[in-house]
């Protein structure tokens, strides 16, 4: 299928929210598309400037990736994660990428808008979505600093001042959890969906629970992030099969499991976005564990 835009896939999801998955090897991207085909939603493989660096360079994977989506009979987009530098925007949309985030949330407000409306007007000439982060999300040292929360009155003067195209905010999520026990403020989800004219995404979505995430999308957030739940499955996989399998030395027997362990997380979380709505208030103890 030909590739999808943000957009496209926006609106393909709704009222649902949009999964969008990281990717750091190739079994991560087979297992992404594989779980949408399966669940028959549309998804997003993501790119982040950190995958880029232990590739030594974005293009190998980027190219996987743009392929795969390609071959997917599934609805599919690239997109890439936290870059922070013009550079590697311009590398990526040169390779096909048509969706990248630019991470400018190390700078202070007024930087921010200075870097993020340059590389928007380079974007939209060139027909690029772009996704810009305003609150700066916990989880990383500096300034992802933990209980960091986004203004709505800053988030909607960003967004006019830069004229980009989605938002991630800062509402309680951490990247890099372990445990889901992140508890996100639901209040400040709606407020700033009701007056931020672009759509909203959560990043650190691996450490909300289920019934966290269902609130989340029922309060306004459009994009799901999630990256550490799937290295958490992948690697558990691994560990599982070579401590059975002590003399094993063929990668490909233990990432077989490892890839299937991601695909059935993908599917987990796309079933559970999909059936995310207005009117759902499942309670905690709903929650299926991932």
């Amino acid at each position: 299928m030909p590739l999808t835009s943000i957009p496209d896939l926006i609106a393909a999801v709704r009222p649902g929210g949009l999964g969008a998955f990281n990717v750091i090897t190739l079994e991560h991207a087979e297992a992404i598309a594989a779980a949408a085909e399966s669940a028959k939603r549309p998804v997003v493989l993501q790119l982040s400037e950190n995958t880029a660096l232990y590739h030594r360079g974005i293009a190998p994977l980027a190219l996987a990736c743009l392929r795969i989506a390609a071959d997917s009979d599934a609805a599919i987009a690239v997109h890439l994660d936290h870059a922070t530098t013009a550079e590697l925007i311009h590398t990526a949309v040169d390779l096909g990428i048509r969706s990248v985030m630019y991470d400018g949330s190390a700078l202070d407000y007024a930087d921010n808008v200075a870097a993020t409306t340059a590389i928007t007007a380079w974007c939209h000439q060139r027909d690029v979505h772009i996704e810009a982060e305003l609150g700066a999300v916990g989880g990383k040292d500096g300034a992802h600093a933990p209980g960091a929360r986004t203004d709505p009155d800053e988030a909607v003067e960003f967004v006019r001042a830069t004229g980009v195209d989605a938002l991630a905010v800062a509402v309680g999520s951490a990247h890099a959890m372990h445990t889901r026990t992140a508890e996100l403020d639901n209040d400040l989800i709606a407020h700033l969906a009701a007056k931020v004219p672009v759509p909203l995404v959560l990043h650190g979505s691996s450490g909300v629970p289920d019934h966290g995430l269902r609130a989340a999308v029922e309060h306004g957030m459009t994009k799901i992030n999630i990256a550490t739940r799937l290295n958490i499955r992948m690697t558990s996989a691994i560990r599982d099969h070579l401590a059975n399998t002590p003399d094993l030395s063929d990668p490909r027997k233990y990432l077989t499991p490892a890839r299937a362990a991601v695909q059935s997380e993908v599917e987990h979380f796309l079933h559970l976005l999909a059936d995310a709505r207005p009117d759902d208030n499942a309670p905690p103890g709903d929650e299926v564990e991932s």
